[in-house]
């Protein structure tokens, strides 16, 4: 069984644009995006995830990485390869993004939704996301700075 995840990569002055998640009890971060569903191609499920997740309309979609490697899902109890396919994307006005500054909005802070955050490309560690295939992105990312 297979997976399929978007993920956007929205990189603005240096940094780029991470969210903060409570995905089955844990706190997870990783780029905005999500899984495909039935009917829709790629792009319109990245699309749709950044209207869904930030009210935002993303344009200019470009391919930057398909995952080339097996990688297993975390979150399902049932055997589940994950297939992530990762763009840049724009948006109007990034700087009008609501974000916070600490991981998970800081101590004592309580979450629904998603958070987000700008992680500065120059100096940021890999493991400041979450999930395998992130960490994989955020080196390329770094190595193209």
């Amino acid at each position: 069984m297979f997976t399929i995840r978007v993920y956007g990569l929205l990189i603005h002055k240096g940094n780029v644009l991470v969210s903060d998640e409570l995905i089955k009890g844990q706190r997870i971060t990783k780029f905005p995006g999500g899984g495909l569903e039935h009917g829709e191609g790629l792009k319109e499920c990245l699309i749709r995830e950044i209207k869904e997740e930030m009210g935002l309309v993303a344009f200019d979609l470009d391919h930057f990485y398909t995952i080339d490697f097996f990688q297993q899902s975390a979150f399902h109890s049932t055997p589940m390869q994950v297939i992530s396919v990762y763009y840049t994307f724009l948006v109007r006005d990034p700087e009008a993004i609501s974000v916070v500054t600490e991981p998970f909005g800081g101590e004592g802070t309580v979450f629904t939704e998603e958070l987000f955050r700008w992680l500065p490309l120059e100096n940021v560690d890999n493991d400041a996301v979450s999930l395998p295939i992130d960490r994989v992105v955020l080196a390329m990312l770094k190595a193209k700075m």
